[in-house]
């Protein structure tokens, strides 16, 4: 499986996201996260990270961040990697803190930043961790209110300047009270969050930028489903059959092509579709066929470097 792409270039903004290995606690006490606080200060003066908003949540944390200088990679190796080093020596434990990997979601700035800052400001009264925001220490917002002075590190002034004239603090806190945005909480309530939030335009702009292979999550998840009328018609135009073939099944000796059975590979993995609708549209006795026909290619594909790369050809015509 392709490790995820980190898209970087000078002054992009992310919501980074990571949670503890089995959902394990990664802040035990207030000193471990003074101690997170501490190296989020360090990499602001280490490598210009801006960081506009944060949130320490008992397994997990959020941070919105802007990176100048287009290092976010090194940014939270520095974070997480000294983290776990303290947080293990702190418990006497060692090993993996972190799930895997941290979340990095590429943000349109220009149409998200302010939303997504209310986002990350009501975690802990979503997970009803307390009843009052202004009573929860570890988040950024006491700050943005005017509750307690904001750390040196901790850049305020981006979205309270977006306030408007007046008091600005006395409006940010206004807007927090206001209803949350329904296609933000929609995009984040999704089993995979996509690595791209903003508008189509921005989408493309981005996606123009990204290496023309298939394989790599970013391009792939933020690109929209093919249809099985499309799926079927870049399969068959690859292996010069006639899309009847692609439905008709045939078997033992007759079978001269793996067209058919790759196909319905790519309807469930790239075009997301149930193994009983694969069923239904390519004429099997159930989904139970689908899915035997299904783990046979893919054990095939495992075996064949041939096969993969009749694969990879028919993902990259399948990519826009």
């Amino acid at each position: 499986m392709a490790r995820p792409l980190r898209i970087e270039y000078p002054g992009a903004w992310y919501h980074v996201m990571n949670r503890g290995g089995r959902r394990r606690f990664i802040f035990n006490t207030d000193g471990q996260r003074h101690h997170f606080l501490a190296l989020l200060g360090e990499v602001y003066t280490r490598y210009r990270a801006e960081i506009h908003a944060y949130c320490l949540m008992d397994n997990h944390y959020h941070l919105l961040i802007r990176t100048p200088e287009a290092n976010l990679q090194r940014v939270m190796r520095h974070v997480n990697g000294l983290y776990t080093q303290y947080f293990n020596r702190s418990e006497g434990k060692d090993g993996a803190l972190f799930r895997g990997r941290y979340k990095a979601i590429l943000v349109d700035a220009d149409t998200h930043w302010i939303e997504l800052s209310r986002y990350i400001h009501r975690n802990p009264l979503e997970a009803r961790m307390t009843r009052r925001l202004q009573d929860y220490r570890w988040s950024s917002y006491r700050a943005y209110v005017g509750l307690t002075k904001p750390a040196s590190w901790l850049y305020t002034r981006y979205i309270l300047k977006a306030m408007g004239r007046g008091n600005p603090q006395a409006g940010y806190k206004v807007y927090m009270k206001g209803d949350s945005n329904e296609a933000l909480e929609a995009f984040y309530k999704g089993s995979k969050i996509p690595p791209l939030l903003g508008n189509e335009h921005f989408k493309a702009k981005v996606l123009a930028s990204i290496p023309q292979h298939p394989d790599i999550p970013e391009r792939r998840q933020a690109q929209p489903r093919p249809s099985l009328k499309t799926v079927t018609a870049v399969v068959a135009r690859y292996y010069g059959v006639p899309k009847t073939q692609i439905f008709t099944s045939t078997r033992g000796k007759g079978v001269k092509t793996p067209a058919r059975s790759l196909a319905m590979h790519v309807c469930q993995d790239t075009g997301g579709m149930t193994l009983a609708t694969i069923a239904d549209e390519f004429g099997l006795s159930s989904y139970a066929s689908a899915g035997a026909t299904i783990r046979n290619i893919r054990r095939r594909l495992a075996e064949d470097k041939g096969l993969r790369k009749d694969l990879m050809y028919i993902l990259q015509d399948l990519t826009p």
